[in-house]
């Protein structure tokens, strides 16, 4: 059984938050996430074999990311690979106010012969990574596509900033020996500024982009996977030296499928009778399933009136 005091020390390690910080005289913007019981609700819908889990994992953990760039509140953030050849199929995650969810398709036979450590193209063959900002605020939508290469979706997600956004990234995504916790670290050149002022000297060899570089690489898996260490203390150790460093503030984050009873019955409403009837079978009823959260919707034929 859980003592209070051990509910009080898990209640105290610093999980499932987002951190953003701004390096003013570097020109250097970033985010510091980690996660540990979200990304378990998440990944315990499906019983994904080690390395999808892996996988799935650090989606999320680049969701959460790249979702909390997003400014005001309800804008959403999805990420797609979508394939052609590979053992995995589609792999989907998103993020909304703090909320992440995700899952992937795969061949589980042609999981199981891949190597240790698989590339992008071992995972995925030929196939690219869509990256989508809803911004609530302004209607507006951005949406970068890129090659799935690298030996991990953070290379395709620093490929994505430099080739759509011209913007130099580090990413870093790390997870613990156990696998339970993961963690992320981004940092991001934004010479002369974010707000609306050109961006001069965009280059991967700016001295000042080559500073803060070798800085964040020097981030260790135990640093950003240990609950017991607070985000505003990897900074800290990372950037200390600088003259100026902001904390921006943390966010929480959370297992966030949307799937809801209601909202199902709303859309196969809207099929015709026969075809209703076709989707029920010899039951007579629809069972409709959520891809996210694995859980199953039955929904009998004599709840719907034409």
């Amino acid at each position: 059984m859980t003592s209070g005091a051990d509910m009080a020390n898990d209640l105290a390690k610093d999980l499932d938050r987002v951190l953003g910080f701004v390096v003013p005289d570097r020109h250097a913007r970033g985010r510091v996430v980690r996660m540990g019981p979200t990304l378990k609700a998440v990944l315990s819908s499906h019983d994904y074999p080690p390395m999808i889990e892996r996988l799935v994992a650090e989606s999320l953990l680049l969701a959460a990311v790249l979702g909390s760039l997003l400014k005001g509140d309800s804008g959403q953030l999805t990420m797609q690979a979508q394939t052609n050849g590979g053992p995995v199929s589609l792999l989907v995650c998103d993020y909304l106010d703090g909320a992440v969810r995700g899952y992937a398709q795969f061949d589980a036979d042609r999981v199981a012969l891949l190597p240790e450590s698989p590339t992008l193209t071992d995972l995925f063959g030929t196939g690219y990574l869509a990256i989508t900002f809803d911004q609530a605020l302004t209607k507006e939508r951005y949406q970068g596509i890129v090659p799935l290469d690298g030996n991990g979706l953070s290379d395709a997600v620093q490929h994505y900033f430099l080739q759509s956004e011209q913007i130099p990234s580090f990413i870093r995504v790390g997870f613990s020996a156990d696998g339970n916790i993961g963690g992320a670290l981004m940092v991001q050149h934004l010479p002369e500024g974010e707000e609306g002022r050109e961006r001069l000297h965009v280059r991967l060899d700016h001295p000042e982009w080559d500073h803060v570089r070798i800085l964040a690489q020097t981030i260790k898996d135990s640093e950003l996977c240990d609950p017991d260490l607070p985000l505003e203390t990897i900074v800290w150790r990372l950037f200390n030296e600088e003259q100026e460093v902001r904390v921006l503030g943390g966010a929480s984050l959370t297992k966030g499928c949307r799937c809801n009873a209601e909202r199902i019955k709303s859309v196969v409403g809207q099929f015709p009778a026969d075809e209703r009837i076709e989707m029920a079978g010899e039951s007579g009823v629809i069972s409709v399933d959520c891809a996210f959260c694995s859980k199953i919707f039955p929904m009998p034929l004599t709840e719907f009136v034409d």
